[in-house]
Formats: C-alpha cells, sequence, structure tokens
C-alpha cells in the first residue's frame, strides 16, 4: 500500500521566545525538522508534505535542502493541526494509500512505530492515534478507550471533565489514516471550542460517530517528546547525545569520556574509531574504521579516512578530507582540502583550498593564502614535498612533488619538482650591537 507523509511545521512556537521558526532551531546540529524528516523517509512514501506557516520561506528551503521532492504547502492562518492537514487534501488528490501526520517538533518518533500503526491499519483500524502512558498527564488530550478496548474520543485537557483527566492515556497527535477517509472527516471538523481552533483530533469522535472503528497504538512516551520551549530544546538535545553516544559504543567506537563528545544527526563513525574528551561533530562528518581523534577537536562536513590521527586542538571544517593515516596535529586548522595519505599537517598551521600530496610534510606555521580579499584560489602541493615552518604559500600556487620551501618564505611562484623555493634574505650580524644597545638604555649589561 502506498504511503504519505504529512509534516505539521507552521507554528510560530512563541515559549522558544526567537525570531527562527520552531522547527529550525537546531537539534544534533541540524533543524529539528529534519528529525521528523529523517523518519518519514525511512517508510519510503511515496509522498512527503510539509506545512508551512510561520517563517514558511525559511523552513521551506530547509525542509527542500533535506529533500529536493518534498512539497511544500502554505497554512495561511495557523487555524489549528485540522486546518493544516486541510491544506493538503489537493496535494494528495490523485493519492490512494495511508496518510501519516507527524509534527515537526516531535522528533523521536521511530520508524518502528509508524510501521506498528501501518499494520494496525492493515488490521481493521480507519484511524489510528499514537498514544502513550504519561507519567504527569498535565495538558495532553486524553484518549476515551471505551469497554471493549478502543477508541472512543480525544479530550483535549481544557475541555476535560475531572474524571476524563485522571486518564493517564495521552495523545501524542501522530495519526495514520486512509486519505480518503482521513479528508473526509477533517471537513467535517468545526471550531467550537475553547481555542476556535480546527483540532485535527476531533477526528475520532467523529469517525466513531460515522460508524468507523478508530484505533491506538502505544509507545514510549520519550518518543512523543514535542519541543516547545528552550528548556524543552535542551532537554531533547541531552537525549539526543545520550541515545547517539549508546549507538556509537554499540557499533565499536571508543568514547574515553562519552558525555563529553557531541554527535550530530548525521555523523556516521566506523569501528575500532577512538574518540577522546571534548570532540565536537558538526554535521557532515564521515570517519572511517581505525581512525583517531584526539581531545578538544571541532569538525564538520569532513571525511576522515582509515588510520588517521586528528588533533588534539584541530578544527576541520566543511571540505577538509583527511587521507589514510595522515596526521593533523594541534591547532591546525583544515578547510576545503584534500590531504593526501601518510601526509602530515603538525603544529600551527591552516590550510585552505589546498590540495596535499601524500607524505608531504607541511611544517609548523605554515599559511595557505587562499583569499586575496575578492575570489579563492587554490594551492597544489606535491607527494614528498616538503614545506617549511613559517611559509606562506600565495595562491594560486604550485609545489612540485619532492620540493621544498625554506622556512619564514613567502612563496607566490611556482616551486618545481625537487627544487628549493626559498625567499628569506642572507642574515647579517652586527657585532657588539647588543651590548651597546642595552647600555644606551641604561640596562646593566
Amino acid at each position: 500500500m502506498s504511503i504519505a507523509t504529512i509534516i505539521l511545521a507552521a507554528g510560530k512556537g512563541a515559549r522558544m521566545q526567537s525570531d527562527t521558526p520552531k522547527v529550525l532551531h537546531p537539534l544534533g546540529g541540524v533543524p529539528m525538522l529534519h528529525h521528523a524528516m529523517a523518519t518519514a523517509t525511512t517508510l519510503d512514501a511515496a509522498r512527503l508534505i510539509v506545512v508551512t506557516g510561520h517563517g514558511g520561506d525559511a523552513v521551506a528551503k530547509e525542509a527542500l535542502a533535506f529533500s529536493p521532492g518534498v512539497t511544500i504547502v502554505q497554512q495561511g492562518s495557523q487555524n489549528g493541526t485540522g486546518d493544516a492537514v486541510a491544506q493538503t487534501k489537493e496535494a494528495l488528490a490523485d493519492f490512494n494509500g495511508d496518510v501519516i501526520v507527524l509534527y515537526g517538533d516531535t522528533p523521536f518518533v521511530r520508524r518502528e512505530t509508524l510501521q506498528k500503526m501501518l499494520q494496525a491499519r492493515k488490521n481493521g483500524g480507519d484511524v489510528v492515534v499514537l498514544g502513550f502512558e504519561a507519567e504527569n498527564p498535565g495538558k495532553y488530550g486524553r484518549l476515551i478507550v471505551n469497554a471493549q478496548g478502543t477508541l472512543d474520543a480525544i479530550v483535549e485537557a481544557g475541555e476535560a471533565t475531572q474524571t476524563q483527566l485522571d486518564i493517564t492515556l495521552c495523545n501524542s497527535g501522530v495519526v495514520c489514516a486512509d486519505a480518503r477517509v482521513l479528508f473526509d472527516l477533517v471537513a467535517k471538523l468545526t471550531n467550537d471550542n475553547g481555542s476556535g481552533e480546527y483540532y485535527l483530533t476531533d477526528i475520532v469522535g467523529l469517525a466513531r460517530s460515522g460508524g468507523l472503528n478508530p484505533g491506538v497504538v502505544t509507545c514510549d512516551e520519550a518518543e512523543t517528546f514535542g519541543i516547545n520551549s528552550r528548556e524543552h530544546l535542551a532537554d531533547a538535545e541531552a537525549v539526543f547525545q545520550a541515545e547517539t553516544r549508546l549507538k556509537m559504543l554499540a557499533g565499536g567506537v571508543t568514547l574515553t569520556a562519552p558525555e563529553t563528545v557531541f554527535f550530530a544527526r548525521d555523523t556516521t563513525i566506523g569501528r575500532d574509531v577512538t574518540i577522546a574528551p571534548n570532540v565536537v561533530f558538526g554535521p557532515g562528518v564521515t570517519v572511517d574504521s581505525g581512525a583517531e581523534i584526539r581531545a578538544f577537536c571541532h569538525v564538520e562536513g569532513c571525511h576522515i579516512a582509515k588510520n588517521a590521527t586528528i588533533g588534539p586542538f584541530a578544527r576541520l571544517r566543511p571540505g577538509a578530507d583527511i587521507g589514510e593515516r595522515a596526521r593533523v596535529g594541534n591547532f591546525v586548522e583544515i578547510k576545503e582540502s584534500v590531504i593526501g595519505q601518510d601526509a602530515k599537517v603538525n603544529h600551527l598551521s591552516y590550510v585552505g583550498d589546498a590540495e596535499v600530496g601524500p607524505r608531504a610534510n607541511i611544517g609548523a606555521g605554515v599559511i595557505t593564502c587562499n583569499y586575496d580579499g575578492i575570489a579563492k584560489f587554490k594551492t597544489s602541493i606535491g607527494a614528498d614535498a616538503f614545506i617549511g615552518s613559517n611559509t606562506a604559500l600565495v595562491a594560486p600556487v604550485v609545489v612540485g612533488d619532492s620540493a621544498m620551501t625554506g622556512s619564514g618564505s613567502v612563496i607566490s611562484k611556482d616551486v618545481p619538482e625537487g627544487a628549493l623555493g626559498i625567499t628569506r634574505d642572507k642574515q647579517h650580524n652586527i657585532a657588539g650591537f647588543s651590548h651597546k644597545h642595552f647600555t644606551a638604555r641604561g640596562d646593566d649589561k
């Protein structure tokens, strides 16, 4: 059966106290919206729709960045979740199959849970709701289950009786239904309630009164965690990091101080990688097996090949590609550069927009001067080259295979294969100058 997913991402998120739309606040280094979209894509859905509202252009841009095939639907006025779903009817006019409604601010719903909901649909549930047993039900909508164990209605907390408020089985908001049934029910919604909004949850009562069979699937409360404030966001980040650290350890990664290492949603790390304390992974990092990342490194948008060593105190920026057994040492920054296998950039260097050949050695304090204030230019360093300490390589420039540069040189012309490039003037020693200088100052010398 075909599947479509609708992700509701129109809310302003006033409690975030931010100009940024709520669903674009980062979780695991990426907008929280991407987490919900990632779960949706695991279902191999035929359609993926994101409903935008507040900050719609920005939300649409991030949604399309994650999945260029996503359909964006704008909710002009935020009149509730039922109204948001109604806006997608035209986009799904030619769709036959089940629709799952997710939320951009609820990032932890698992694929396995959604599969349980789809199975409940196959088993005869016309409308399937995802519920959970809440430790503190508070403002959650309550799931009203009849004596036969089937779902009668969802009652919002603000409109529930005291008896209903005592119920701990609560509504996550996630719904699965046949597309035709879903839109038929949504069309019957009214806003006759305290908020004046169209509640998607009211479709359960409409389904029951129309002779349909609503059902409920439950999951752990942690999956349904919704982010509505900065405090919630911090709590969600802690949950995400804790779960990711456990996954890394289970996958054969050594974390010497797990609680100090921070991952992004898409961090990929091979077996037998060792990660020291206080390492931060931004988005887009892949680390191959056997690599070592030492303490206090920050890496993002880069690839680290097998058995390479990074750090301590190194920064790899987007476009850095570190070859097998290469070494990037302390206080080194690499950006948009390929570091060949067995090459070394060990101390206090900046390498940007460059290609460093296999086995090349980059001395301490070397800088590739890649930007002239208007455009970026490339530096090419050949295999087995030796770049002396404090060399400034003014791009575009090529240092050939097995060539060398003298320490302290400013290299602005190509250095041929096997040659030495040097721009230092000859050293001149002035005899007695030091004694005369300090005597003139009145120092005891």
